[in-house]
């Protein structure tokens, strides 16, 4: 009941920076937390980071910390990461998704996520 439209991917050079965005289809988008997962060739999907209904709360993989932002907008019904200083390591799928209302608090695990996108490219060269 939840429909997922990510965009923004695309082709930069280390250092440079994307911004991803993902559209939610329905009402009550404020009643989920968000969180964003990636998966490069030959891995499994990695959690990248996530936030809570509010957007007070946020949390993110190791490998992105200080880099990566997110945020949503509730009245848009939309979530963005911010990624800064690329590295080659980031070539992945971005996934945006959303976490299952009966979890408490937020969540980094992938099983914990009902809905997905159709997941964007995201391709550092360098």
């Amino acid at each position: 009941q939840v429909q997922l439209v990510e965009s923004g991917g695309g082709l930069v050079q280390a250092g440079g920076s994307l911004r991803l965005s993902c559209a939610a289809s329905g009402r009550r988008f404020s009643r989920y937390a968000m969180g964003w997962f990636r998966q490069a060739p030959g891995k499994e999907r990695e959690f990248v980071a996530v936030i809570s209904l509010n957007g007070i709360n946020t949390e993110y993989g190791d490998s992105v910390k200080g880099r990566f932002t997110i945020s949503r907008d509730n009245a848009k019904s939309t979530v963005a990461l911010q990624m800064n200083n690329l590295k080659p390591e980031d070539t992945a799928v971005y996934y945006c998704a959303s976490q299952r209302q009966n979890i408490v608090g937020i969540s980094t695990n992938t099983g914990d996520y009902n809905y997905w996108g159709q997941g964007t490219q995201v391709t550092v060269s360098s």
